[in-house]
């Protein structure tokens, strides 16, 4: 195990430099230099080339790569000159209001589609089984943005249930507790992972019920209850182990959409509107967690199916 996961880190280390790499590159072929941003359309060629000078910009774009590297060893991921202010700094004031929306469509998200699961999977082919697959199809091939739009004007302007706009707080505590506002984003996460992990529960809850230690269990006599919950919940749980871990750096895309929409101060929007302002060094930080998610989460998922299934071992 020891040895698997020392292999998987190295790896996963090796893949994290090579997008880092790429991304640098392309940034750096699309976006040279951000000289002409901070200074200004007007600038003069010697306050461009000065500038570039000042802030290592007029090295070889390999230079400025490992000089970027190297700071970013040190926790430092550069400087936002739109914002005036440290990317770490900007990443610390967002990174938990992100991580709560995330993690807590994601709860909701296994919460709810285990039991759709297996219910669907024990009452297959019946109406309701039928039901909960066409919504399920419907909110899986449906854009997260769209679904978001779609909330905000049943439940925001039409039924003034919940609030149009996320909670504005810098507190996360604060956030947590407003669930009038945070209600509508957190439901356009929840319901889009829903509709896939249901999917994948109810298939692998088929076979699990086609085995033969659950005609064993049901022929000893033994509750149907006590069969889903013993037998079947456990071993068609499994790949949503691995789907869980899949789904970590899904959500930071999610994020960008969802915070965007309901005008979310977090890492998603912060993303957005350096987009728009061509804000270098936010950009590659942003595309470079994205990177270390993906791979942390597929460790984590190949780590936590060997614990939660021992049959499984790591050679």
């Amino acid at each position: 195990m020891i040895g698997y996961i020392a292999r998987r880190i190295g790896i996963a280390v090796i893949v994290v430099i090579g997008v880092s790499l790429l991304t640098f590159g392309l940034l750096h072929v699309v976006y040279p230099s951000p000289a002409v941003d901070v200074l200004g359309s007007k600038a003069t060629t010697a306050a461009i080339a000065a500038w570039n000078k000042a802030n290592g910009f007029d090295q070889p774009w390999f230079v400025q790569y490992l000089h970027y590297m190297g700071r970013l060893l040190h926790g430092n991921f550069g400087y936002s000159y739109k914002l005036n202010q440290s990317v770490t700094a900007l990443f610390q004031e967002r990174w938990a209001r992100s991580a709560w929306l995330s993690g807590i469509s994601l709860v909701l998200a296994v919460l709810i589609a285990l039991p759709l699961g297996i219910y669907q999977a024990v009452r297959r082919n019946t109406v309701g089984d039928y039901a909960v697959t066409s919504a399920a199809f419907v909110l899986y091939a449906m854009p997260v943005f769209f679904l978001g739009i779609i909330l905000i004007q049943v439940f925001a302007l039409d039924l003034h249930w919940f609030s149009y706009e996320a909670s504005q707080s810098n507190s996360v505590l604060v956030v947590i507790g407003d669930w009038h506002s945070m209600a509508l984003p957190i439901a356009t996460l929840t319901l889009i992972s829903v509709a896939s992990f249901s999917r994948y529960m109810r298939s692998q809850s088929m076979d699990v019920l086609a085995q033969d230690y659950i005609k064993v269990a049901r022929a000893k006599g033994l509750p149907e209850r006590l069969v889903l919950l013993r037998h079947l919940l456990r071993n068609a749980s499994l790949p949503m182990v691995t789907l869980i871990g899949l789904s970590i750096p899904s959500l930071l895309a999610g994020n960008l959409l969802t915070e965007t929409l309901f005008n979310f101060q977090g890492l998603g929007l912060l993303f957005f509107t350096s987009l728009g302002n061509v804000d270098y060094n936010v950009l590659l930080a942003y595309t470079l967690l994205g990177a270390l998610l993906t791979v942390v989460g597929n460790l984590i998922a190949d780590v936590a199916l060997t614990v939660a299934d021992p049959r499984i071992r790591l050679a």
